[in-house]
């Protein structure tokens, strides 16, 4: 106890004093008692907004998910929507949750803190996807709305993410802003958690209804999925919130054989069947791809626990191979961009979005079709937020990010796997129409536009001190940046935290027009592209690599494939990772 910081202490001894549950109190001195590590892990900084709002560990202290800090983030929040929003007499949020453990409950905690501020609640009846609670805030006319998930995160976390009226995530100044609200409120007597059961109203199949009605409407190509209908589909909701709406999505687009990996179909916060419940790691989707190999199935897609994320497995040959986020994303464009093309939509007005680390193969798929193209910083949100500013003037196609999330049309304001999972689909049923598999289709592309790899290498530090080591790296990174990677000199740096690009062989300096964030770029003279940041959800920062080279053959797949691959060693290599 002697070694722990006297105000770490002085917090624990505040929540011990102060108006909690005799629950907590307990496991407060528990702690305090025989684990002064954990103590200080759940004492020592309040959680706070990210790129993905508020995620933790579940247990007690400012730092974990628990009934406090949700009641205290939604009552900040109630008290900042109400003094931007001073003249509408009834102030409405909209309220959802994932199937982790706790989510029903903090989602009802939500609710009541809502309610006992006097806004009029819509709570849906059971888990459903992150997405259908952004539609849902459009459809119902609120001024916000809350889920309640982790994403993709282990079966400790959970989290509490933030929506404003236009159904996209808070993003500043409203998140920095609902972070001061929550501040103030000094004694946690102040949170109202008495809700009004007269405002709560419990909302289900008829907001599913149309919101699968709008994803309906997005098909291209139905006449290619009536010839394929029966191109065989394994999905697998990764016992998340997918099972909800997927397969009805798939239905209502003509798929007619749609196989679900039952074992991972029944809704459970323990990720029973998965080491880890994220799309991107291989071993989320074995159970996948074993039953795709059993019944002869084309496509494998896998969905996070929420709902906003999918992952892909392709056939490829007798085997099957697992799409990074960044060669779906580039399919998914590829084909919206060719069908709106043949389907006489393009007017000139029409854009996509990614994020400064996605592949720039999108962007030069857009330049091949005169469509614009926006970059943003990491963080869906950003993408909203760029959709909101052309809304009325500029036709929003779809968008992107390398960590398997995807948007196409506008009536949702976050990454959608409900969406995504009917469109890669609609994409690889329209492939095989033409007589080629998604990976045939994505070696085309490479042919036509350059053969772009991309990995990400995530260096996870845990706890207080791993904060410091992060912070530690990006300063080295900025006193002593590489000045060459893989033989190729560094000529150009991008640092977002200053807002300045330089060119380091002229010297020259220009303005980065993004928001300021804690994230570096270097750029090569033969064109490879990395990017580092501090993960704004977990402890971890991340290292995005992007290197390109030239396929003049499919049958050279292989070797520029390996070529490329060794490349980013080599990079990886150099600074020292």
């Amino acid at each position: 106890m002697n070694n722990i910081d006297p105000e770490i202490l002085a917090k624990a001894n505040e929540w011990l004093e102060g108006n909690y549950d005799e629950e907590t109190k307990k496991a407060i001195r528990e702690m305090m008692e025989n684990n002064p590590q954990e103590l200080v892990e759940s004492f020592y900084k309040e959680l706070e907004f990210g790129t993905g709002g508020l995620r933790g560990i579940m247990g007690v202290g400012p730092n974990r998910m628990n009934k406090y800090t949700v009641g205290a983030a939604t009552q900040g929040y109630a008290n900042y929507l109400k003094k931007n929003f001073p003249g509408k007499e009834l102030l409405s949020v909209a309220i959802a949750h994932d199937s982790r453990n706790n989510s029903r409950y903090f989602a009802e905690v939500t609710a009541n803190v809502f309610s006992a501020n006097g806004f009029k609640v819509y709570l849906f009846e059971d888990l459903r996807p992150t997405p259908e609670l952004s539609f849902a805030i459009r459809h119902l006319g609120c001024q916000g709305g809350v889920v309640i998930t982790a994403s993709h995160n282990p079966k400790e976390y959970n989290g509490y993410k933030a929506y404003w009226e236009d159904g996209g995530q808070l993003i500043s100044p409203h998140d920095k802003n609902v972070i001061e609200e929550v501040k103030k409120i000094k004694d946690i007597s102040e949170v109202k958690f008495h809700g009004d059961p007269d405002l709560i109203n419990i909302i289900g199949e008829e907001v599913d209804n149309v919101y699968l009605e709008k994803i309906k409407s997005l098909s291209l190509s139905p006449d290619a999925i009536q010839r394929q209908k029966d191109f065989k589909i394994v999905y697998t909701p990764l016992h998340g919130t997918g099972i909800t709406l997927v397969p009805k999505a798939l239905k209502m687009f003509g798929f007619e054989e749609v196989h679900i990996v039952e074992e991972q179909a029944v809704a459970d916060g323990n990720f029973p069947t998965v080491k880890s419940p994220n799309p991107e790691e291989p071993s989320a989707l074995e159970m996948a791809i074993n039953k795709a190999k059993n019944i002869n199935a084309d496509l494998d897609m896998a969905t996070d626990p929420d709902a906003d994320r999918v992952g892909i497995a392709v056939r490829n040959g007798d085997d099957f191979i697992l799409l990074n986020g960044n060669q779906a994303a580039s399919l998914l464009i590829y084909y919206l961009l060719t069908k709106w093309k043949e389907n006489g939509k393009l007017k000139g007005k029409e854009f996509i979005v990614k994020t400064i680390v996605t592949t720039e193969l999108l962007a030069d798929i857009a330049d091949k079709y005169n469509v614009e193209h926006f970059d943003v910083l990491t963080g869906f949100k950003y993408i909203a937020d760029i959709i909101k500013r052309f809304e009325g003037k500029k036709t929003f196609i779809g968008g992107g990010e390398e960590s398997y999330g995807y948007l196409v049309g506008d009536f949702v304001r976050d990454k959608d796997a409900v969406i995504s999972c009917a469109m890669i689909a609609e994409t690889a049923a329209w492939a095989n129409d033409k007589g080629v598999g998604l990976l045939e289709l994505l070696k085309d592309i490479y042919l036509e536009f350059g053969f772009y790899k991309e990995s990400l290498i995530s260096v996870v530090k845990k706890g207080k001190s791993g904060a410091e080591e992060i912070q530690k790296m990006m300063s080295d990174f900025r006193t002593n940046p590489p000045v060459e990677l893989a033989g190729s000199k560094v000529v150009v740096i991008k640092d977002y935290q200053s807002s300045i690009s330089k060119n380091v062989i002229t010297g020259e300096e220009s303005t980065i027009d993004l928001p300021e964030s804690n994230v570096l770029q270097f750029f090569t003279e033969d064109g490879s592209k990395v990017s580092v940041r501090p993960s704004g959800t977990e402890p971890k920062i991340k290292f995005y690599f992007g290197v390109k080279g030239e396929l003049k053959d499919k049958s050279e797949y292989d070797r520029v494939n390996a070529e490329l691959e060794n490349k980013i060693k080599n990079i990886i290599t150099d600074l020292g990772l």
